[in-house]
């Protein structure tokens, strides 16, 4: 019903973009080693771009929508999300063009990429009355995953190139390895969408190239894996030391087997079983919430500390945080995988009768729910968590907070 599409949309482009953006404004700053410029601008998007987003929510509730997949807010408020944005692209530009380093961190190449590539496709996919038919769910499957890939990937990805050796204090394995992870993306991941319509009214051809590209991506997702998992695993000391590192580690590890996993879920043979059932639901999850939601929650923890000049008020609430969802998540995943994998089996077997196909799904449902209350559980810990810790007066500092701290080496 119009719950999961509110749900989707609110994670999307309220809790991840939002988030991501706070980010990237923050990184950016100490990547480029100059303060961040139009300062007073992210704030006059951030109240733009939440109001739109509600009355987007409110129009979906309301039964209005747009009726794609990723594209359900009216274009007619998409309007003004496309006019917040650029209230969040000029300082970022802006701070890139006048940095105070020669070279750009990896981190900096994810971050204007994203705001290269999300600017296009929302507004070519937003554009009313422009596609009907098989074009419009080509371009519709085009945006909705790009949105993930080109948009939430680097936001993700850049956060984890930034935290993960700023918080063990090491160089990452290969800068010129970072680059190919960037570029492998840049290059191969516009076309993976549209392996969502395999079986469906589009050529053949166009699936096959999806198909194709989807198979490339292990190239930059291997490099981003050797790069950071291997910094990771020289210095595990870390990882009982700081609880955002467990976080945007752990987050890091959940984007190579989200990748892996997707890669071989486009082949034909794998998506006539998997499509359509809760397999997908899982791995969607695996990406939006097992990678991009543990670094942000990691990038967080580790900014607000950092920011208000004072350590988190209870560490035993971030521990608990990190195991609850960390316990829900692997039970939420797992339960789904398995019970998709068996759901699309009673589908294609012509000899059962479609119910099969919905009872043989009931217990690994229940156990979402279980794993799904469990992430519930430690959401809102992390909620409580972080009012007492913002509404505390900040400590008093003798530098603008974070300028007196080096890039990340590179």
């Amino acid at each position: 019903g119009r719950v999961r599409t509110l749900h989707l949309n609110l994670v999307a482009y309220g809790w991840a973009s939002m988030t991501g953006i706070a980010v990237a404004l923050w990184v950016a700053p100490r990547i480029f080693h100059t303060p961040l410029r139009f300062a007073r601008l992210p704030l006059i998007g951030a109240f733009l771009w939440n109001t739109a987003l509600l009355a987007g929510a409110i129009a979906i509730a309301s039964g209005w929508t747009d009726g794609e997949e990723w594209l359900e807010i009216p274009w007619q408020i998409d309007i003004g999300l496309a006019a917040a944005g650029i209230f969040f692209v000029l300082p970022l530009i802006a701070t890139a063009a006048k940095r105070e380093v020669h070279h750009i961190y990896v981190t900096g190449w994810y971050y204007l990429g994203a705001l290269c590539w999300f600017p296009v496709l929302f507004a070519i996919a937003n554009i009313p009355y422009l596609h009907s038919g098989v074009q419009e769910a080509t371009v519709n499957w085009w945006f909705a995953h790009n949105v993930l890939g080109l948009w939430l990937t680097p936001l993700g990805v850049g956060a984890a190139y930034y935290f993960i050796p700023k918080i063990i204090g090491k160089p990452i394995y290969s800068y010129s390895l970072s680059l190919l992870g960037f570029w492998g993306l840049a290059l191969f991941y516009s076309q993976v969408g549209i392996h969502h319509l395999i079986g469906g009214p589009v050529p053949t051809w166009v699936v096959t190239l999806s198909i194709v590209h989807s198979m490339m991506m292990f190239i930059p997702v291997l490099a981003v894996a050797v790069n950071q998992h291997v910094l990771v695993a020289r210095n595990l000391w870390a990882l009982r030391e700081s609880i955002p590192l467990r976080f945007v580690a752990l987050g890091a590890l959940f984007y190579t087997l989200a990748s892996f996993q997707g890669s071989i879920e486009a082949l034909r043979t794998v998506n006539s079983v998997t499509h359509f059932t809760q397999y997908t639901v899982g791995h969607a999850h695996l990406g939006a919430y097992g990678f991009l939601t543990l670094i942000l929650f990691g990038a967080v923890y580790y900014m607000v500390a950092r920011s208000t000049g004072r350590q988190w008020p209870w560490p035993a609430a971030m521990a608990a945080h990190f195991w609850l969802v960390v316990a829900g998540f692997l039970i939420y995943f797992f339960s789904l995988s398995i019970g998709g994998v068996l759901q699309g089996l009673a589908m294609l077997d012509a000899t059962r009768p479609f119910a099969d196909s919905v009872r043989v799904t009931m217990p690994y449902l229940q156990a979402r729910s279980v794993g799904g209350s469990l992430m519930a559980l430690g959401h809102l810990v992390f909620a409580v968590h972080f009012a007492v810790a913002v509404m505390r007066r900040p400590a008093p500092r003798p530098e603008i907070a974070g300028f007196s701290q080096p890039a990340v080496p590179a």
